[in-house]
């Protein structure tokens, strides 16, 4: 029996792969970018309006939802007042002008909407906007 050893070429990187699995990364980030940009929690109920509409969306805004209970969340980040009115105060200082979004659920007291928006006024932020639902 002969076994001689037949000539095989040398492993090469295969770049064609490589380059559709970037491209593919490339568009799985980009996609979850643009929905974490507009986050909307789902276990907050927005109260309806008639006169609502879907809004013009802006790059960077800051959108704070109000629980029921009272919580803040931004950025899946659950705030306390003091650590919130920090938080904007640190925006208004880099970025003039940052929209704000508050997001509150239906259920929430009033009174928990309102803190935030007198938060906003003293962070001097006066381009905010409380977001609705369109009924069914």
């Amino acid at each position: 029996m002969n076994f001689s050893k037949a000539k095989s070429e040398p492993i090469q990187f295969q770049l064609a792969p490589m380059i559709d699995v970037v491209f593919l990364l490339l568009c799985f980030f980009i996609t979850s970018t643009i929905y974490a940009q507009w986050e909307s929690e789902m276990d907050i109920t927005l109260p309806t309006a008639e006169s609502g509409q879907n809004p013009q969306r802006f790059e960077g805004e800051i959108i704070i939802n109000v629980h029921a209970d009272g919580r803040k969340v931004v950025s899946g980040r659950s705030l306390s007042d003091a650590e919130l009115e920090e938080l904007l105060q640190r925006i208004t200082e880099l970025f003039p002008g940052q929209p704000v979004v508050i997001r509150g659920d239906e259920a929430a007291a009033f009174r928990h909407i309102v803190t935030v928006m007198d938060l906003c006024r003293e962070a001097d932020i006066f381009n905010f906007s409380i977001a609705t639902g369109i009924p069914e």
